[in-house]
């Protein structure tokens, strides 16, 4: 009767670390106002607390899938982040010049 043990860790195949999992989504790039940022999708299971929207100034829910954005070319820090709701984002050009992105 063969064994019902699992083999050892140090025997099993290497499986290669998937970077894009670790940062919590696919990032791509896109451009907004001739600026190029980062965007990130933040899913609903991953969105643990309340965000202001810069698009339409309310609440994000905690729990409510979203975008994170921060300019792509890396000048700032964490502070330049800014959480939007997606389809805030998809509709970004259509806001009007006045509104400030915060």
């Amino acid at each position: 009767m063969p064994s019902r043990r699992r083999p050892s860790k140090h025997a099993r195949p290497h499986v290669p670390l998937d970077v894009t999992r670790l940062q919590g989504g696919a990032t791509r790039e896109e451009a907004y106002r001739g600026r190029a940022w980062t965007v990130r999708s933040v899913s609903g299971a991953s969105a643990s607390r309340a965000y202001l929207c810069p698009g339409c100034q309310q609440d994000i829910a905690p729990g409510t899938p979203h975008v994170v954005v921060w300019p792509a070319d890396g000048v700032g820090g964490l502070g330049d982040r800014r959480h939007w709701h997606s389809g805030c984002w998809q509709r970004r050009d259509a806001r009007p010049s006045g509104a400030s992105y915060r």
